[in-house]
């Protein structure tokens, strides 16, 4: 189970680098639109990531 945990993190932080490091322009303006959404609109998506991670456990 831990060697899972720290698989996952490993691939998260991929992930996450991967858009900043090939279009770092790109990155930069779509946190700016983000930074502009209403908490309400932040949250939905937020939830809606969670759930989408949920089936994804689950499927697998």
């Amino acid at each position: 189970m831990s060697d899972s945990w720290w698989a996952a993190c490993a691939l998260l932080l991929i992930f996450e680098g991967l858009l900043p490091f090939a279009a770092p322009g790109l990155w930069r303006r779509m946190w700016t639109q983000v930074a502009q959404l209403r908490d309400g609109q932040i949250r939905f998506f937020a939830l809606c990531s969670i759930g989408a991670g949920l089936l994804l456990l689950l499927w697998l």
